[in-house]
């Protein structure tokens, strides 16, 4: 059993690279029964457990709907209408009502001034608000946003066309994968947070739904996948168990940013160093994701060029592959969490603090945090997704 290989291993073989990525289609080797029994039957068990944490922390949607009841974003009487821009001049513009009990009319109003030189055209739609009118007088407008939706569905477009003439098929199931996970993110995780429950708990629940379902999704059924997944569940759980440690021993808080104050208003009891906990298991997963189905891949391919490889050298082979992936893959983090917080780090720069005063910072802290777990689990997924891949399929020819 540990000789056989299938006769697609010369397919495989021809176009084996760094970077390939599983193909639904089957494997090019033959799967060791015992070890694909165990596999499966591990991720069943972790599948269950996944189902199992879902019921049990399901929030409860009628205290999540008297939360939203008891939260309004605006005062009573104050609305939101759109403003059709008809001049301006300077930081003044003059908009027509475009909805509302004033449509049709036309005021002046004086924007912000990064509003007013961000090149905003007349025909531009402005979001207005407008206070209840004091003893019968005309309401009043000031500026609250700019409409964009028209360029950012324009985008959107452009990516989901992007995706599926580049991916095709491929594409189209990475998209239906990202449909769920986005359920899963505002009808579970977001509302179980929201009424209390443990965020580690709802992290692990949910982040484990959304990677059975986009890795078979995206990259179908096959002992391939499913060794991607076992490499996934591992890293997750390594974030997790480092994310829970390392904001306790940092003494993290959560309160990151205004609207993590703002949330506790509404919510006295929400735990936030539980809520950021969460985040860091989420955070993980598109990463982990990509690093565990080329590892599973890249193992795969490796033993169907090389069938008389011993599993060692296999093993060591898929390493090298993963080195260069993470060395990839960890600027990508590091560089992603750096652009999101550039504006905070060039305010810092400002202030020349030593970066041990920088690290105090509750802001930078929870991103060096966030940027060292999310790496060290990336990192560990590596090894551990290799092993379980060489594990799953047969061993060298020569082997008996």
């Amino acid at each position: 059993m540990g000789g056989r290989h299938a006769a697609g291993a010369g397919h495989g073989a021809g176009h084996s690279h760094g970077h390939s990525h599983g193909h639904g289609g089957g494997d090019e080797v033959d799967v060791r029964r015992g070890a694909r029994t165990t596999l499966l039957g591990a991720l069943a068990l972790a599948g269950i457990a996944a189902l199992v944490g879902l019921a049990v922390l399901w929030p409860d949607r009628s205290a999540a709907d008297d939360l939203r009841e008891q939260v309004s974003f605006q005062a009573p009487g104050v609305l939101l209408v759109d403003g059709t821009i008809r001049e301006l001049d300077g930081g003044r513009v003059s908009v027509t009502i475009a909805e509302g009990p004033d449509t049709g009319a036309r005021r002046t109003l004086d924007l912000p001034p990064e509003v007013a030189t961000s090149g905003l055209e007349p025909g531009d739609t402005l979001r207005l608000q407008s206070p209840p009118p004091v003893d019968g007088a005309d309401r009043t407008y000031v500026y609250f946003g700019t409409d964009r939706s028209g360029p950012l569905w324009l985008l959107a477009g452009v990516f989901v066309l992007v995706v599926l003439l580049v991916a095709r098929w491929r594409g189209l199931l990475a998209l239906l994968g990202l449909g769920f996970a986005g359920l899963v993110l505002l009808g579970f995780v977001l509302p179980a947070l929201l009424t209390g429950e443990p965020g580690l708990a709802v992290g692990l629940v949910g982040s484990t739904l959304i990677m059975v379902v986009v890795l078979y999704t995206t990259h179908g059924f096959s002992v391939r996948t499913s060794a991607a997944l076992a490499g996934t569940l591992a890293g997750l759980a390594v974030t997790a168990l480092l994310g829970l440690v390392a904001t306790r021993a940092a003494r993290l808080t959560g309160f990151g940013d205004e609207a993590a104050g703002l949330l506790t208003t509404y919510v006295p009891a929400l735990d936030l160093q539980d809520v950021f906990t969460c985040a860091l298991v989420v955070a993980g997963l598109g990463v982990l994701n990509d690093v565990t189905i080329t590892q599973s891949s890249a193992v795969w391919e490796l033993r169907g060029a090389a069938p008389a490889m011993g599993r060692r050298r296999l093993f060591l082979s898929g390493m090298r592959i993963g080195r260069d992936h993470i060395a990839s893959t960890i600027y990508t983090i590091v560089f992603a969490y750096a652009g999101t917080a550039l504006v905070l780090l060039m305010v810092l720069s400002l202030y020349g603090l030593p970066l041990g005063d920088l690290l105090a910072t509750e802001e930078i802290g929870q991103e060096a945090v966030r940027t060292l777990v999310s790496s060290i689990g990336l990192v560990l997924a590596v090894p551990i997704t290799t092993a379980i891949a060489v594990w799953t399929v047969p061993g060298s020819v020569d082997r008996t």
